[in-house]
């Protein structure tokens, strides 16, 4: 499984990814973040899904910008373009693949900006090569393993959440969803863009970089629940007494 996650706010973006490829018993690390950073030009790619899927892809895509990026002046231009190069590999590969059992199924987080670019973009693209962006009012987008990482998102992220805090909760969301899914693990990618800076940041984390603040967030969990009023339980708790006294009467 996956855990990738993109995250728009006005300051910019936080994009984070696990590198934990399982097949069978086999566990192996690959990357699922891919940056690019040129003149006028930054973007990062993440993906999940069938991995020779993806490579396939990403080496069309490649090749595709080796001409250049110049005509891909809006963020759109690049998500229409790497969509192309994934039903291209449709086109070529589905049908062998779902003969043999496997699924076709590569979902893809875009995010960047480009020189006529007004803002930073965030985008979903979907296996079929068309794409959905994310605005103000859907400030993160999770492929992979959702269910355990979103609630902590929800509650702090919004428009106005600043980069720092909104990493901070990105790392969170996925070391929730770490202790909950064995298929989701250290290591962790994370790229970081500041709105207009043109000035894209790749960060490599081990487990060991990050393992005292995932303890910290465990007690201060721990912590909460504890500080938490009782009061709202008494009512609850007296009828249980009651029904416990009732019973050792009889």
């Amino acid at each position: 499984m996956t855990y990738c996650l993109g995250i728009k706010v006005k300051e910019g973006l936080v994009a984070i990814a696990d590198t934990r490829i399982t097949s069978g018993t086999d566990v192996t690390i690959k990357k699922k973040l891919t940056t690019l950073q040129r003149d006028n030009c930054s973007l990062f790619i993440m993906t999940s899904g069938l991995r020779s899927v993806r490579d396939k892809a990403m080496v069309y895509f490649d090749e595709l910008l080796e001409g250049g990026v110049e005509e891909y002046n809006k963020m759109f231009k690049v998500v229409n373009a790497f969509g192309e190069q994934v039903k291209r590999v449709g086109e070529e590969d589905r049908e062998t693949l779902e003969r043999s059992g496997f699924k076709f199924n590569l979902n893809t987080i875009i995010g960047g900006q480009m020189k006529d670019d007004e803002e930073h973009k965030l985008f979903l693209l979907y296996p079929e090569g068309n794409w959905v962006e994310l605005g103000n009012g859907a400030p993160y987008v999770i492929i992979g393993n959702a269910a355990q990482g979103k609630a902590i998102l929800n509650r702090i992220l919004n428009e106005n959440t600043g980069l720092k805090l909104a990493l901070k909760a990105a790392f969170l969301s996925f070391d929730s969803t770490r202790i909950s899914a064995a298929d989701v693990d250290f290591p962790i990618d994370v790229a970081l863009y500041r709105n207009g800076s043109f000035n894209l940041v790749e960060h490599h984390y081990e487990q060991e970089d990050l393992a005292s603040v995932s303890a910290q967030w465990d007690k201060e969990l721990k912590n909460a629940l504890k500080n938490i009023s009782n009061q709202w339980m008494d009512a609850a708790f007296d009828k249980l007494g009651r029904s416990t006294k009732r019973s050792k009467k009889k």
